[in-house]
């Protein structure tokens, strides 16, 4: 299974993929400051957003494209390795 994680923050970048690697999940993980991330996501099974740390068109942008393609959208405002552990379990 292959999930995005949107937001989060730049020093936790390697601990959410370890996280998610150890549930079995490859992750691809776009911190909020790349430009239209909408169009880097490719085939992603799920997105995961935290939301306090990217902008609102931002999140606009992805929410508008996972409803076109009808992809899983999972959405919390922390942005912990543990949230992320947590949204894994219940994928």
């Amino acid at each position: 299974m292959c999930a995005a994680l949107i937001g989060g923050m730049d020093r936790l970048k390697r601990d959410y993929i370890v996280s998610a690697k150890k549930k079995g999940v490859k992750l691809k993980v776009f911190t909020g400051k790349e430009n239209k991330v909408s169009s880097k996501l490719g085939s992603a099974d799920h997105v995961i957003i935290f939301t306090n740390q990217i902008s609102h068109a931002a999140k606009k942008d992805i929410v508008k494209y996972t409803k076109a393609k009808q992809i899983p959208l999972h959405m919390f405002h922390s942005c912990g390795v543990s949230t992320l552990k947590n949204c894994l379990e219940n994928l």
